[in-house]
């Protein structure tokens, strides 16, 4: 067998782990709501963010290629780079699921697919920053700005729309609506989040020569969509408990508003192509709906960490890239 073929392998088998790991990480994203809420027992809800996530997969590629190939070209790396590449996010997915953080996997990765290119040409030309502004770093900003307000004004709402009736109807109705928003909110996490890992992937097999175009072949998708429906039948016990009760106390109706609100956010972003972070989205459309009824009802001391978290990982991963893949480079020059 080929270092070649050896190594994209390697990849493959790394990226799939990341995959495994994303799942796990972000299944709070979907279902840390609709368990608080008590719509769905722990295991119903991660069996349906299973199967969603991976039906979601499968709804497009746009997205790979963004990760992939519009950030740090194929051409500019060796297939090495990219194992190190995915080290890199792997540590930091465990280090924020162990302290129960919910950061970005996607940021992560993004990170490091930015430090290592650079590290490894030591070069700043290597990152088209263009796209990496425009794709990546806009919506980093403005996809929970525009969750927060999305959740407060379906928030507001609903509260203005209910108001007549009586509260334990309206609990009992939407517990099953949140069923509902739990499946779609699932369905575009995996069309957004599994796409990452196509794209590095795919582009494994650009800089292999295996193939010639950046296309994703149908097994990969099929792989990552896998990889990730197991990793998130497995969940993460402490990202549920900080997204579903540590930010704002949750009843059926606010669960649906914050599932909605996000589902619809990250339905845009991936129509412009976007990576974007299912876990900001999610994390602050939940403070939208908390902060609709009022802003102390909202827990800010813990939304302050999370957002401490989104700002240092794009900024950590491409230091721990750059470190690890600096260090393999001089044991690769022997």
């Amino acid at each position: 067998m080929s270092s070649t073929m050896t190594i994209t392998i390697l990849i493959v088998v790394f990226v799939l782990i990341f995959d495994f790991i994303n799942g796990f990480h972000d299944t709070a994203t979907a279902v840390a709501t609709s368990i608080t809420t008590r719509a769905l027992t722990p295991k119903v809800a991660i069996l349906v963010c299973s199967i969603f996530n991976f039906i979601g997969a499968f709804t497009g590629t746009a997205v790979a290629k963004t990760v992939g190939d519009d950030i740090v070209s194929h051409v500019a790396i060796q297939q090495w780079v990219i194992l190190g590449i995915l080290v890199s996010a792997i540590i930091w997915n465990l280090i924020t699921w162990y302290f129960g953080i919910p950061s970005s996997s996607s940021h992560a990765l993004i990170g490091a697919l930015v430090g290592g290119g650079i590290a490894y040409n030591r070069s700043l030309n290597v990152v088209n920053w263009y796209n990496l502004f425009h794709s990546v770093v806009i919506w980093l900003f403005i996809s929970p700005v525009i969750g927060f307000i999305v959740g407060y004004i379906i928030m507001g709402l609903l509260n203005w729309i209910l108001k007549p009736f009586k509260y334990h109807l309206v609990n009992k109705l939407f517990l099953k609506f949140q069923v509902v928003a739990g499946a779609l909110m699932a369905l575009n996490h995996g069309g957004n989040d599994a796409q990452k890992s196509m794209g590095l992937i795919t582009m494994a097999l650009l800089s292999g020569g295996f193939i010639t175009t950046f296309e994703v072949p149908a097994w990969v998708v099929a792989a990552c969509a896998s990889a990730m429906a197991l990793g998130t039948s497995v969940g993460g016990k402490k990202i549920i408990k900080t997204m579903g009760s540590g930010m704002a106390k949750l009843t059926p109706v606010n669960g649906f508003a914050a599932q909605t609100g996000a589902t619809a956010v990250i339905f845009i972003a991936t129509l412009f192509h976007a990576p974007v972070s299912t876990t900001h989205i999610i994390s602050t459309t939940v403070m939208g709906v908390g902060a609709s009824k009022r802003f102390k009802s909202v827990k800010w001391g813990v939304a302050k960490n999370i957002v401490w978290a989104w700002v240092i990982t794009i900024p950590i991963t491409a230091g721990l890239s750059a470190l690890i893949i600096s260090i393999i480079k001089i044991f690769v020059q022997l």
